[in-house]
């Protein structure tokens, strides 16, 4: 079975001719020209974006021969397009052009890819994506004067290397993302290196462009290891539950239209295929500018911008104001006499209706919450509609509800008590600890990460009006990360269970994980060793990260002691370790006769 299908479009990259078999309504006809003339422009940011994140380990020069292939493949379709080749959709071209490059499948180790065909090549090439990218080299950083003067030189060539740099470190966000990455940079790097202070410029732009990439990079990683590990459905009740609440005035019907183009616009841009993946998210605002009236008073000023600032724009656009004769309840599926046969006669209709009607009455909740009181009102539907008298079982669905809301809100109170009372820093370390407990397998770097990002959910959301929908919002992208978007992703199976059982209370699930009983403990030598390895060199490296790494170790290697046992050898080792970084022999300071030392060292052994 298909984890992810084309459209069926079949189209050449960079024409618009007669012998494409698109179907085009008439009113579409500017957009698709619009959006036809973007893809023309971008040409070889495309096919760097395709190359880089399928092959990440490749070099630029690689991955330069490439958009010269593919400048190539254009000039030959142009000239003719009934040539077979230019039969092919984009990606295909593409995979074709990275398969025939002369020992590049063998050098890079995806050569099992070009023996498949059709779907099976392209799942490959999916799951040769890598999410973990320790692999590759520290991303590479010019002085300013030479980045600009670099930039002066030849700006295609520079910010081509931008773009390949950037998508081989994130290869699975969206080439409409990177590409507004891409234009944000460009214009940086435009006024910076017009400034007399050149790294205060770049440092004050590179913030907002970070972060933008960031998060749209958690989120859509999320979305697509919905869809490709629990399917069409719960990726359809996700987006149900997204725009209802942005756009609570959008009929049910016009939602219902508006999700096949954004289910299809999922399925292509999950799987990695750039072209399709810039087309069907220029429908997708084309289709919501085309009914802005019926859909969104926020987005006038959006649907006027070109493509990217468009699609940018509404995707940052405020929910829009609830209706006024919206009442507080919708009745039909807890008063109705008939719920249970109107479930029976087409079930996913039904669910689909329900979210889109308690969604858009409740913008105050996550998305995670309002698919957890989906699921509940499913499982109390199964139950009641079993029974002799089910309109008198499910006329109390409501408390059903409030009780599943009032858990993840105590859930996020707990958080952000916890926030106020430890602050930032002392949370990460709780939160390193937590993670490190239940998959003590990961690398160091990728729990340092995961901790840090659940901090910096919580510094973020918990003095706001919206705490609960931002801190459950958050998290759950955190627990995405953690989890991954490849189905293979095993880790152990207590997180195993958590991430492929229930993508609704994924967050309830990892509340409740204890320490994984299954990991081997290091040996006492490997800890010593990475010890050593960290403090016994003098300035080596930031304090703050050995801290953290020592902390991993710690719980690793002694997971049973209690957090004021584990705390006491934290601070005292750590303080020992910055006062043994100072001296001329730091060994000496870690040796179990050193005052400093000794006695943390002998408190392990006891714990051994």
């Amino acid at each position: 079975m298909r984890l992810l299908k084309l459209t069926g479009f079949i189209f050449f990259l960079l024409s618009l001719t007669e012998s494409l078999a698109l179907r085009i309504k008439p009113q579409d006809v500017d957009c698709f020209n619009a959006t036809q003339k973007f893809i023309d422009e971008n040409i070889a940011y495309l096919a760097i974006i395709s190359f880089a994140q399928y092959v990440q380990e490749a070099s630029f020069d690689e991955a330069e021969m490439v958009v010269k292939a593919m400048l190539d493949y254009r000039d030959r379709c142009l000239a003719d397009s009934t040539l077979p080749e230019c039969s092919k959709t984009a990606n295909e071209a593409l995979q074709d052009m990275f398969c025939d490059m002369e020992g590049l499948p063998q050098k890079h180790n995806f050569s099992h890819c070009c023996g498949n065909a059709s779907f099976p090549r392209r799942l490959c090439f999916f799951f040769n994506k890598k999410a973990n990218v320790g692999f590759l080299p520290p991303f590479p950083t010019l002085d300013p004067e030479e980045k600009c003067q670099a930039y002066k030189n030849d700006s295609e060539s520079f910010l081509n290397l931008y773009m390949y740099e950037v998508a081989r470190r994130n290869p699975f966000v969206f080439a409409p993302v990177l590409l507004t990455v891409a234009a944000r940079f460009e214009e940086a790097a435009t006024t910076c290196c017009e400034q007399q202070q050149k790294a205060t410029c770049f440092q004050a732009k590179a913030a907002p462009i970070t972060q933008y990439l960031k998060a749209l990079s958690s989120y859509q990683r999320n979305v697509c290891g919905a869809l490709i590990k629990f399917g069409p459905k719960v990726l359809n009740s996700i987006n149900i539950a997204v725009f209802s609440q942005k756009f609570p005035k959008i009929g049910f019907k016009d939602l219902t239209s508006l999700l096949e183009d954004v289910s299809s616009m999922y399925e292509g841009c999950c799987e990695g295929d750039v072209v399709q993946c810039v087309r069907s998210q220029s429908q997708v605002m084309n289709h919501i500018c085309s009914k802005q009236d019926s859909i969104s008073s926020k987005i006038k000023t959006c649907c006027e911008k070109k493509t990217l600032e468009r699609e940018d724009c509404i995707i940052n656009a405020n929910k829009d104001d609830r209706p006024e004769d919206l009442s507080l309840r919708e009745a039909k599926f807890t008063d109705s006499e008939n719920v249970c046969q109107e479930r029976d006669s087409d079930p996913d209709k039904f669910f689909a209706e329900f979210i889109y009607e308690y969604s858009r009455r409740h913008t105050d909740l996550s998305t995670q919450e309002l698919l957890r009181i989906t699921k509940v009102y499913m499982n109390f539907l199964e139950d009641c509609c079993s029974r002799e008298n089910p309109s008198g079982c499910y006329r109390h669905a409501e408390d059903k509800f409030n009780e599943t809301t009032e858990r993840s809100l105590a859930m996020v109170q707990q958080e952000c008590k916890q926030f106020q009372e430890l602050g930032k820093d002392a949370l990460q370390r709780y939160f390193l600890v937590k993670f490190t407990k239940a998959a003590p397998q990961l690398p160091i770097e990728e729990l340092v990460s995961l901790s840090k990002e659940m901090a910096a959910a919580l510094a973020t959301c918990c003095t706001l009006s919206d705490e609960f929908a931002c801190v459950d919002n958050l998290a759950d992208l955190v627990l995405g990360e953690l989890c991954g978007i490849n189905k293979n992703r095993t880790i152990n199976p207590s997180v195993d269970h958590c991430c492929k059982t229930d993508f609704a209370f994924r967050r309830h699930c990892f509340e409740h994980l204890k320490a994984d009983t299954t990991y081997t403990l290091p040996s006492v030598s490997a800890l010593v060793s990475a010890l050593h390895a960290d403090w016994c060199q003098p300035h080596k490296g930031d304090l703050q990260n050995k801290k953290h790494r020592f902390l991993v170790n710690l719980v690793k290697w002694m997971p049973e002691i209690t957090d004021e046992e584990r705390l006491c050898l934290f601070t005292k080792f750590t303080d020992a370790g910055e006062d043994c970084s100072e001296v001329q022999e730091p060994e000496s300071c870690f040796s179990p006769e050193s005052s400093k030392t000794g006695n943390e060292n002998q408190a392990m052994e006891k714990q051994r």
